[in-house]
């Protein structure tokens, strides 16, 4: 599943960042693949946000789409 299915509430792990750049800078901020994030939620055709602990990410739709995730443990 990609980022943007998640719900608000929802545990995943991120899998796969395609993007080189976008990468760099989610590791940058903490979160790479293998990171376990919570959807704290999502902006009606805007950003979802992602909790990591005392962080909040906002991540665009359409980069939401490309990183794919999957339900954590």
């Amino acid at each position: 599943m990609m980022l943007d299915q998640v719900k608000r509430g929802q545990k995943v792990e991120i899998c796969r960042i395609p993007d080189e750049l976008v990468r760099a800078q989610a590791i940058r901020f903490g979160v790479g693949e293998g990171t376990v994030v919570t959807c704290a939620g999502k902006l009606p055709a805007g950003p979802v946000i992602i909790s990591k602990g005392n962080q909040e990410l906002a991540i665009g739709r359409g980069l939401a789409r490309k990183i794919a995730v999957k339900e954590a443990s």
